[in-house]
Formats: structure tokens, sequence, C-alpha cells
């Protein structure tokens, strides 16, 4: 949520007040422990949202990440929903178009997308009309974010793909410690790697 939302947030676009998303996991996220409902008999051909109603542990980071981008407040309804694959992540987010920004143009707003993500070595902005899907982010340290305009709810649509074990976990632990120790940013995380 907040690498597709924070361009948009940084460049006074985006109202944070009103963010609802979406996002669909796989069961890499939920952890180790042996619950019957995280089972692959269980999980198979079925999708379950869960911590539902504002439940999540992740709201806090997410609100505290919109904020440094320059949001004055954050509200978010988010409902994330167990799918049948092993890993990955596909958030869906979308905010209301600021006030006074309402008649930007789709190339405005998507400039700020680009601008926010042309030197970051493991985000890409997809080509228009080219949607994340979490296949090809599978065991790479690299996020792909596309966004859009839905001029009818006047609200910002954004969709970003990441594999939750790498870029969302250990490669984006390591990514940090390279930039820490004064390292190139992918040193290391150039190989996918797959388990599971």
């Amino acid at each position: 949520m907040t690498l597709g939302l924070q361009p948009g947030v940084a460049a006074g676009l985006v109202d944070a007040r009103d963010v609802v998303a979406v996002l669909a996991n796989g069961y890499s996220g939920a952890g180790k422990a042996l619950k019957p409902h995280l089972l692959a008999s269980e999980g198979i051909q079925s999708a379950q949202a869960y911590a539902v109603g504002g439940t999540h542990r992740h709201i806090p980071e997410i609100r505290q990440n919109l904020l440094a981008a320059g949001a004055d407040d954050v509200t978010i309804s988010f409902t994330p929903t167990l799918v049948p694959m092993s890993r990955g992540i596909l958030a869906t987010a979308t905010a209301r178009l600021a006030a006074g920004h309402e008649d930007a143009t789709d190339a405005e707003i998507r400039q700020a997308w680009e601008q926010a993500y042309e030197a970051e070595p493991f985000v890409r902005l997809l080509p228009e009309g080219q949607w994340p899907t979490t296949a090809a982010t599978l065991g790479a340290n690299t996020a792909l974010v596309q966004v859009a305009v839905d001029r009818a709810a006047g609200r910002v649509v954004t969709v970003t793909a990441l594999d939750n074990l790498v870029k969302g976990t250990a490669g984006a632990a390591v990514q940090s410690m390279n930039i820490a120790l004064g390292l190139p940013q992918a040193l290391g995380l150039t190989t996918e790697g797959l388990a599971p």
C-alpha cells in the first residue's frame, strides 16, 4: 500500500484521509503456525478475508509511512485476503484525489509516480495499461506498481505486486543493510532464489 500510494501523497495529489485497500496475500504471509484454515487442503480453491475491520497489525506502519510522506491525516480501510498461492502480495489501494487536483490530467498524476521511482533499483512503474502480477515478482526483490485514475469515483487506484518473502522481508533487510553500510543497494539481491 505504501509503495502504491506514497508518491501521490508526497506530491499532494492524494488525500490519505480515505484510503481503501484490498490485498491478495499468499499463505507464507500467515506464518508457520499449524492452524486448520492455513492447511493447503483447506486453502485450495478458496479465498478468505482476515483481520477485517481495522484489526491488521500493519495498519500503524502504513499510517506512519503515509504521514512521513506528507499526509495531514491517514484513515485506512484495509482488508487482507488469503488466496491459494504460497507467496506474494497483490495490493490494490485507492484514495481520493486531493482537493484542488480533481482536474489534474492522468499524465500529470502519473508523473508523480514516474519521478518517485525513476531512480529506484527495485521499484518499477509499469508502462500504462500493464498491470502487476505476483508471478512477475516471484523470488525477486522487485515491486511492480501501476497507477490509474477512476474519474467516476474521483479516486487514484494503485496496484502493487511483490514477493513478500523477498521484497517484503529478507530482500528489504539486505537492501537496508547495504544502504546503512554504504554498499551498492543491489549487492546480493540480483539472484532470484526460491523456497517455497
